[in-house]
């Protein structure tokens, strides 16, 4: 099948590792062009050689989400490397864990201004240039639907930014501009084995989650970037405002 991503424009932030690696990944294997983000040169300078260096289609740069002048850079960035803008898939650190009584005033500032009004302001930018046809996507959590334990303030912002999505998918509709959601569970990278880790015993922790999966096992990255790659291209052209689980199953329901 062919996505319709070829030499299509997308920026993804948070793009070094994880889901947003594994969805530039994905971008990249049908075509697209696409500027990645992290917050340190070095790690963006590595990714990018990672993924086939300057001239294969992907370009980087170091990139605050906090900062409000980041969202118009980055558009500025993709139409001066590539000649385009098609896209923006906003993906965002996982803030400090903890419960409701461990998290600090600090903790929760200081995720508002990345994970959610970084995100916002990203959108926003990203709404103000794209014509029809373009696709503004999220990557959220599970946790928009089923608090996770020990997550208190992703919890807490997840579920206001898929609200904030949602209308956003409203507003743009009528300008042929989509707006989507992805909402992964218990996928296989860094942040989630760390997380598994905080129970003292991180395979335990691992085994109890899977029992929970319908698939019985934790999903890849590999799995989630296909997943963002399709829902990013002409191929899904008619679905707007939805909020997607990459979980194995683990919502249930319809």
């Amino acid at each position: 099948m062919d996505l319709g991503l070829k030499d299509r424009v997308y920026v993804v932030t948070g793009a070094t590792r994880g889901l947003g690696r594994a969805s530039a990944e994905a971008l990249l294997a049908e075509g697209a062009k696409v500027l990645i983000t992290g917050r340190e040169e070095k790690t963006v300078a590595e990714a990018v050689a990672e993924l086939g260096g300057e001239g294969s289609g992907v370009a980087g740069t170091a990139a605050d989400n906090a900062d409000p002048g980041t969202p118009d850079r980055l558009i500025a960035e993709a139409r001066a490397r590539f000649g385009g803008f098609d896209g923006i898939l906003i993906s965002v650190g996982g803030p400090a864990p903890g419960f409701a009584a461990d998290n600090t005033d600090e903790q929760w500032a200081a995720a508002f201004d990345t994970v959610f009004l970084g995100a916002v302001r990203l959108a926003r930018a990203a709404a103000a240039t794209l014509t029809e046809g373009g696709v503004i996507g999220f990557v959220l959590s599970g946790s928009v639907h089923e608090p996770i334990p020990g997550l208190t303030i992703s919890n807490g912002l997840r579920p206001g930014l898929a609200g904030f999505a949602k209308s956003l998918s409203n507003d743009l509709g009528p300008r042929g501009v989509r707006v989507v959601g992805l909402l992964p569970s218990r996928i296989d990278t860094d942040r989630v084995r760390s997380l598994d880790a905080l129970s003292g015993d991180a395979d335990a922790a691992r085994a109890a989650n899977e029992a929970t999966i319908p698939l019985r096992r934790y999903g890849t990255p590999e799995e989630f970037g296909r997943t963002a790659a399709f829902l990013l291209s002409p191929a899904a052209s008619y679905l707007t405002g939805l909020m997607i689980p990459v979980d194995g199953g683990a919502r249930g329901g319809f």
